[in-house]
């Protein structure tokens, strides 16, 4: 007879905590922005919810006020649609040869950037006998996604003339958000402000969104009728150097596996990029870049351990890092 294998502690090296309270705060702070100048506030939740989980975002979102939710693509919206959302959710970036059909069929909003691409949503509509609800995206200077301003007209003239859409909005994105003062933002404005009216003059009454999490906390100007905030919901400020109040909402964590006392001028981890300038406190810390701890944050990432930041020294390692805890007293499990 075979003896039975021990069961592995289900207990991880490392784990990801996400506070969905610090969620409902941020997305607080940015729906009273918007609010104060009369917009509405799309949350994007693109990527998984930037990691966090998107379902579980979008509810905490809506619940703290957002009234619509954007995402990269439409299997990203259909599982938020499978999750029980019945929000406006836009998806606004398409492979060629995407599959309209099962976003349209869902109630999901759509980005559109091309006359081909329109004329696809359309074909796709019409054999749904549906109205595809669209947002016209033009370049206003990114220069990533979006109609360039010369193809626009065109592209608004083919949506206003096509039976099965309905343009719901224009929308464009900012390239120097995080600097408020950057030239570059007012350009951008003026050629959002004159697409606009060339929709208008196609006859076009469309929604504008053009502001991101920056834009949000800094230009009420630029929120027009909605504001599409992203980073800002997860609780990381868009703007280098100032808070805004946000709570940052992911937490990874783990426990001392080891404490050493050693002297100055020791080398710590692989080449030895750095070396103890006295003696001190190292903690090893059981997570790496195999648990997400990018090895690209080596000599420039803190922990939070003894009560106080910490630096981590050293490079980081496939599946620890060493702390620096000074003459703190720290020991295994902390």
């Amino acid at each position: 007879m075979m003896s039975e294998m021990p069961v592995p502690s289900p207990r991880p090296r490392a784990e990801v905590v996400i506070d969905l309270d610090a969620i409902r705060h941020n997305v607080g702070i940015l729906v009273g922005c918007a609010a104060a100048s009369g917009a509405a506030t799309m949350a994007v939740v693109k990527a998984d919810g930037y990691g966090h989980g998107a379902l579980d975002v979008a509810v905490a979102a809506l619940q703290a006020g957002a009234s619509a939710l954007g995402v990269c693509s439409i299997d990203e919206a259909l599982a938020l649609r499978h999750g029980g959302i019945d929000a406006p959710v836009l998806a606004w970036l398409h492979a060629p040869g995407e599959d309209f059909a099962a976003g349209l069929a869902a109630r999901v909003d759509l980005g559109v950037y091309s006359t081909g691409q329109l004329d696809t949503v359309a074909a796709a509509a019409a054999a749904l006998g549906r109205t595809a609800r669209v947002h016209l995206k033009v370049d206003t200077g990114l220069t990533r996604g979006g109609a360039y301003r010369s193809q626009w007209p065109d592209l608004v003239r083919a949506a206003e003339a096509t039976q099965s859409v309905e343009v719901v909005a224009i929308w464009s994105h900012l390239a120097h958000a995080d600097d408020p003062g950057h030239p570059i933002i007012e350009q951008q404005v003026r050629y959002f402000d004159e697409a606009y009216r060339v929709a208008r003059d196609a006859g076009l009454h469309p929604l504008r969104h053009l502001a991101n999490s920056a834009a949000t906390l800094t230009r009420p100007d630029l929120h027009y009728d909605l504001v599409r905030p992203g980073i800002a919901v997860y609780g990381l400020s868009p703007v280098p150097g100032v808070g805004y109040h946000l709570l940052p909402a992911m937490t990874l964590r783990s426990q001392v596996a080891m404490v050493k006392r050693v002297p100055a001028g020791e080398g710590v981890s692989y080449g030895h990029v750095w070396h103890t300038d006295r003696e001190t406190t190292l903690a090893l810390v059981p997570a790496g870049y195999a648990d997400g701890v990018p090895r690209a944050l080596t000599g420039r990432l803190d922990v939070w351990l003894a009560g106080r930041r910490c630096p981590v020294v050293g490079r980081v390692c496939m599946d620890q890092v060493m702390v620096d805890c000074g003459d703190a007293p720290v020991a295994e499990g902390a």
